[in-house]
């Protein structure tokens, strides 16, 4: 299906992990010029921009919590290209030890806060700037099953994504459409959230060779397999075309292999091998 995003402008921020890699090498599939963000490997970035063929592509290297930083790299968006059409707002941290709240450090809490919404807050105000003055723009934001389901020994990550996908999510799309209105030719700004659930990526690697973990996991999803980043990738592209998503926004798409919070599946049933 044509999705009609050659030569858009978009902004991908955590280009260089699991997610932002697909969601990156997705978009430049269909002939869009891309900004791949990245914090402390610009290494991996850059060897993601030589996969990416032909297309036109910026590494830009940035510490989003930082007002100056995101400033700059909005800058040099519109520097090189002229415009930003779609900002994907992928880019986040996640304590990878479980703390309980009673036990859980207010550095801690304050860190992942700033790293999951205050980041996001300060992109998506940088680019609806942009957008105010192009008149057109959409946003994907990345939030995460651990806002619809909670997530034990993460509540500082569950409670900022929450934000991200609900609070945030259903306030903007009402800020950004009056922005860019729709017109007789455009279908006006847009912004959505994907949530993904567990994904097969490098910081999950040795989890997955946990046939226990495997279980435990996938016990809890119709479809008994975790999501590889593809998978989340052609969600965001969709909801980034205006051709195929023009009516969509203020959506929070849960991508989870139909997760519910209880157990779907007894240990038994479940093969770690196709998971």
């Amino acid at each position: 299906m044509e999705t009609r995003l050659r030569d858009k402008v978009v902004v991908v921020t955590g280009a260089s992990g699991g997610i932002g890699t697909a969601i990156a090498r997705q978009f430049a599939a269909e002939g869009a010029k891309l900004i791949l963000h990245c914090h402390n490997n610009p290494v991996a970035a850059r060897r993601l921009q030589r996969t990416l063929g032909d297309g036109e592509s910026l590494v830009v290297s940035a510490d989003l919590t930082r007002e100056a930083a995101v400033k700059k790299l909005f800058v040099q968006a519109r520097a090189r290209f002229g415009r930003v059409d779609t900002l994907v707002a992928n880019a986040g941290c996640w304590e990878t030890r479980a703390v309980p709240l009673h036990e859980m450090s207010l550095t801690q809490w304050r860190r992942t806060q700033d790293g999951v919404l205050t980041s996001v807050f300060l992109c998506v105000r940088e680019f609806f700037r942009l957008v105010a003055a192009q008149k057109a723009g959409n946003v994907v934001l990345m939030g995460s099953t651990a806002a619809v389901f909670g997530e034990a020994g993460h509540a500082d990550y569950a409670a900022a994504k929450a934000a991200l996908a609900y609070g945030f999510t259903r306030t903007l799309k009402n800020e950004i459409a009056r922005l860019a209105p729709p017109t007789p030719d455009y279908c006006g700004g847009r912004l959505n959230c994907v949530c993904p659930g567990w994904t097969v990526v490098p910081r999950n690697a040795a989890k997955l060779q946990q046939a226990s973990f495997v279980r435990h996991v996938t016990a809890t999803l119709a479809l008994p397999k975790m999501a590889r980043p593809e998978d989340i990738a052609s969600a965001v592209v969709f909801l980034s075309a205006d051709h195929l998503a023009g009516h969509l926004t203020g959506q929070t798409l849960v991508i989870a292999g139909g997760m519910e919070g209880r157990t779907l599946w007894s240990a038994s049933e479940i093969d770690p091998a196709l998971a």
